[in-house]
């Protein structure tokens, strides 16, 4: 439920063609006001008409701050109307400008009090042709449209506010979630980066420092070894390809192939790291009855995924044992254990490492409606997911 805006809120600023033209009404509803009796009076009734006068240009002038205190001028220039046909205008003008505040009690005194003004004055005023009766009647005709006037642009007024505040509230809630959209997409890219091309990096910099450490290679091996960093480089370029065919996706040229593993595709990961020297035991216990849903199994290589390249850097030589259980009730668990690595010693070949990759994983497999921890059992190191199975 919106809260009803307070009248500063809702009234436009006043320029001085505002003034203008609002003078210029007062000055002609007084004149018809007036004018009817202004010769009887300059003739008969001199006081009269002096007291007309002064009281209609301090009406003139005190109607100018009727938005500081909006109640009492309008009362006190209604009180000057009731001597005053000239102060007619002024006094129309301070109650219309009460009653776009909308507030009953506020526009019934205000309203009471001009009308009874207007009685005062219409039986004063030397009129050569004076019906009571008809002159009751068109002053409260009169009374009771200019605080319906005033009411209707009070209306209008909040009803401008109310569509120009929820238009800025509306555009702010949409800068909020843009930028949302661009943090999750900038957060989305990092991980899509790091795990696609991490594994490949870590690869070629663990094959290079070992090259590098090692003083006993022949030409031979020496080139086998440079042959399978050319592998992983091209490898990974490939990937880094596909990375960037997923972040132009809009681009009007060719597609490219989407990194888009699967939880088939696991064998083929763990084979790929035993072939490059790394001491893997893989035990596969998922239900093979259903398949793994494409986005959960995603999700599962890329923890393996992750947990290679980290024995990979920080265990170097080091036994993981990745197991994976799980059926379509109670959802997919893997685990991958190594022991924890040894301090380096004569600078290692490990690879460095930002400390990014398990910041990724937990939130790839919390945006899974899943779970990860990482613990430390003894002397050895675990990581361990569970991902419900339609994640």
């Amino acid at each position: 439920m919106e809260t009803r805006p307070s009248a500063s809120e809702t009234q436009p600023a006043l320029r001085w063609v505002d003034h203008a033209w609002r003078d210029a009404l007062c000055v002609a509803f007084s004149a018809v006001v007036w004018l009817t009796v202004a010769d009887i009076e300059w003739r008969e009734h001199r006081t009269l008409f002096v007291v007309e006068v002064v009281l209609g240009v301090a009406a003139f002038v005190l109607v100018h701050f009727r938005r500081r205190a909006p109640v009492p001028i309008a009362l006190v220039i209604a009180a000057m109307s009731a001597l005053s046909g000239i102060a007619a205008g002024p006094a129309t003008l301070a109650a219309v400008s009460v009653a776009t505040r909308r507030d009953l009690r506020q526009i019934l005194l205000v309203g009471i009090t001009n009308f009874a003004a207007a009685q005062t004055w219409t039986t004063i005023a030397p009129f050569p042709d004076n019906d009571e009766v008809v002159t009751t009647v068109v002053n409260l005709v009169v009374n009771a449209g200019m605080m319906g006037w005033g009411l209707y642009i009070g209306s209008r007024r909040e009803l401008l506010w109310t569509l120009r505040t929820r238009a800025e509230r509306a555009e702010t809630e949409q800068d909020l979630r843009l930028g949302q959209a661009r943090s999750t997409e900038r957060a989305r890219i990092a991980r899509e980066m790091h795990d696609v091309l991490a594994h490949r990096i870590t690869q070629v910099s663990m094959q290079a420092g070992a090259l590098a450490f090692r003083d006993d290679l022949d030409s031979e091996r020496l080139r086998e070894g440079l042959g399978q960093i050319q592998g992983q480089a091209n490898d990974a370029l490939h990937e880094l390809r596909d990375v960037l065919g997923v972040l132009r996706e809009d681009d009007p040229g060719p597609v490219t192939a989407r990194p888009q593993p699967t939880y088939d595709d696991i064998a083929a990961l763990v084979a790929e790291a035993q072939d490059l020297g790394l001491d893997v035991a893989w035990t596969d216990r998922v239900d093979v009855t259903t398949p793994v849903p494409p986005a959960t199994g995603r999700t599962v290589y890329r923890i393996v995924q992750e947990g290679i390249t980290n024995v990979r850097k920080h265990a170097p030589g080091s036994e993981v044992a990745i197991s994976s259980t799980g059926d379509p009730r109670s959802g997919i668990t893997v685990t991958l254990a190594n022991p924890l690595a040894d301090p380096p010693t004569d600078g290692g070949t490990g690879a460095p490492g930002a400390g990014l990759g398990l910041v990724g994983l937990r939130e790839r497999t919390e945006l899974r409606g899943g779970r990860l921890d990482q613990r430390t059992e003894g002397a050895t190191f675990v990581l361990e997911a569970w991902l419900p199975w339609t994640a």
